[in-house]
């Protein structure tokens, strides 16, 4: 039990409107549904949010067709120009899941600080110090306060090496050495794997060496149910403050509510600088405006599977929305079982963005693919040193593949240094469409930029031409009443009255695809319901040739097209490729011949039962 004779207030940032948008929906959420209630936050007291980066930078416009800095700006002009608003950047990545040059790292944080932002907290997935040093100084000279990232982990397997609480003191100490200026420093768990002592520990040591007046700030999440704990464990060990948030954006993966964390801290002396008492008001607003929204029980339960993969919960929400969206969810826990062999091989970096990304890529790979048959380009080049020096050395076999598969030399050099210069690209491709160059224009199409994604599908140049995707989720509405139509003699003279369920096989060019059917008569039972007449063009039919389809049965979106109508294929050849779980998959050739058409373009969406191209 945890007591204090000298009254200590602890600092609480307020979370539900970027991490709990995140952890929950990916961060999918209109700035309409959250606004009225983050006012309401700021009229009830509350003066320190998160609002913007990690992905909440992306999804306004990945998803939404909101510009991120104008939702930025709209939260600032919400909440008054006193209360703290703080992003969330990824070290050598800022907003983006890719490296940055510096050049655009200053671009970043000069553009957060024009709307609205006052601090910004900075983390290495690798916990590379160097990396820590050379992007702190961007944020340092845009004048936001500097809340440098020490990030933790619980380990899916026995090390004394990494990730206890004199690895993480040490990389404090090289951090507070250096000529880099720091705010506070900040614990940051983004999985909430780690463990109670480990906490305490890792925070009494830094406190030791940590100047007097430095603030050392606390962020896990609750996916494991023990974020209370080791909230609990760090306020003992002298924590200032700490990320809490509100229902329905609170626990599961997301951070615990503040009236459960005001509640454990009773009789202690120590209490939160956030009155418990208001949270009622905030959680009906949020309740009433995201009504229509679709929570996913994976992402609002806990589950101490996390224990053995270690995945935040700001990348839990989306990629099983992703995963569902793409219809493999049912692969989940295969992928889970396979996050302790890829986090092995890989180095033991923290499982945050976008290293948790390249980590459940590659164990996505390794399940559907075969254990290191594809490479995640991320994950690849992680292990060869492009995003920084991994915590332990990477598996020198994997490190093989990875080089021969990405065709990329190991790199032991500064990974700004090696990021691509995207700034003038980006300026280029506005200027090719007529669109209107600005340095925020230049950022959105930038920071949109990963290697391999063609400019057609780029997210900022589709939002400026007005043709942004929009997939957020929403509960899906009851559909309208099919028009009747005849029965069927044989229907009609079965007496049926009920729906009937069977399944059908579709045979095509030897290909045979199973679909199960599901006929119900009308209210008279007389009557088939007739299907919605499709009034786009119709699909091709099996006497055009052999159609190529995605190979994921949901929806994903097309990333490119290696071929055009008139060329000439073999079987094996890839002749397309779709994103799915922000990944690209290559679609083979099932057959050698000619393609007679070509049914999508860049960035439309397809699934299983459309066509992306007809070989005959």
């Amino acid at each position: 039990m945890i007591f204090t004779e000298k009254a200590k207030t602890i600092r609480v940032m307020f979370m539900p409107f970027r991490d709990g948008l995140q952890s929950s929906f990916g961060g999918k959420v209109r700035l309409k549904d959250i606004l009225p209630a983050m006012k309401a936050s700021a009229e009830a007291g509350i003066h320190h949010f998160e609002f913007g980066g990690g992905a909440r930078y992306q999804a306004p416009y990945f998803y939404l067709g909101e510009d991120p800095f104008d939702d930025m700006q709209s939260m600032r002009d919400a909440v008054g120009p006193e209360v703290d608003l703080q992003i969330l950047t990824r070290s050598v990545s800022g907003v983006t899941l890719t490296t940055q040059s510096p050049e655009g790292l200053e671009l970043q944080a000069k553009l957060m600080k024009q709307h609205g932002t006052t601090w910004d907290r900075n983390f290495d997935y690798m916990n590379d110090v160097t990396n820590l040093i050379n992007t702190g100084r961007p944020i340092v000279k845009s004048g936001m306060h500097h809340q440098v990232c020490i990030a933790l982990m619980g380990m899916p397997f026995e090390s004394d090496k990494v990730h206890t609480a004199d690895f993480y003191i040490n990389i404090g100490k090289k951090l507070l050495e250096s000529d880099l200026h720091i705010d506070s420093i900040c614990l940051k768990d983004a999985s909430g794997t780690t463990d109670p002592k480990t906490i305490y520990d890792t925070a009494k040591g830094l406190k030791k060496i940590m100047p007097d007046d430095m603030i050392l700030w606390m962020h896990t999440h609750d996916t494991a149910s023990m974020a209370v704990a080791c909230y609990m464990a760090g306020v003992a060990a002298g924590v200032d403050g700490i990320d809490l948030s509100v229902r329905p954006f609170a626990h599961g993966t997301v951070q615990p509510d503040v009236r459960a964390m005001a509640h454990a801290l009773k009789g202690t002396g120590y209490k939160l600088d956030i009155d418990a008492s208001k949270m009622r008001e905030i959680e009906d607003m949020l309740n009433e405006s995201l009504k229509d929204y679709q929570f996913n029980p994976t992402t609002t339960t806990p589950d101490p599977r996390v224990l053995g993969f270690p995945m935040p919960g700001g990348a839990i929400g989306p990629n099983v929305h992703m995963m569902v969206k793409a219809g493999v969810l049912d692969k989940y826990g295969e992928v889970l079982s396979e996050f302790p062999v890829v986090v092995e091989a890989g180095g033991a970096w923290t499982s945050v963005t976008p290293g948790s990304q390249q980590y459940w890529l590659q164990a996505f790979n390794n399940v559907v693919y075969g254990r290191w048959k594809k490479i995640d380009p991320g994950f690849g080049r992680a292990i060869l040193g492009y995003f920084g020096k991994t915590p332990l050395p990477s598996d020198p076999e994997v490190v093989k593949i990875a080089s021969e598969q990405l065709d990329l030399e190991p790199f032991d050099g500064d990974p700004l240094e090696a990021a691509p210069k995207n700034i003038e690209p980006a300026r280029k491709a506005l200027e090719e469409r007529n669109l209107p160059v600005s340095e925020k224009n230049i950022f959105l199409v930038m920071a949109a930029m990963v290697p391999g994604k063609k400019i057609e599908a780029n997210e900022g140049i589709r939002l400026l031409e007005g043709n942004p995707r929009i997939d957020f989720p929403l509960k899906k509405k009851e559909e309208e009443k099919p028009v009747p139509i005849a029965a069927a003699p044989a229907m009609a003279a079965s007496g049926i009255s009920g729906p009937v369920t069977s399944k059908c096989t579709v045979t095509e060019n030897n290909i045979s695809r199973v679909f199960t059917v599901t006929v119900e008569p009308a209210a008279g039972g007389n009557e088939l319901t007739a299907p919605v007449e499709n009034k786009s063009e119709p699909s091709p039919t099996a006497q055009d040739g052999t159609h190529v389809y995605s190979t994921f049965t949901g929806s994903v979106e097309v990333a490119d097209i290696k071929v055009k109508s008139g060329d000439i294929v073999s079987k094996g050849q890839v002749v397309a490729s779709v994103e799915a779980m922000k990944a690209q998959h290559d679609i083979i050739a099932p057959c050698a011949g000619k393609v007679t058409a070509v049914h999508v373009k860049i960035g439309d969406e397809v699934d299983s039962t459309k066509p992306i191209l007809t070989i005959s």
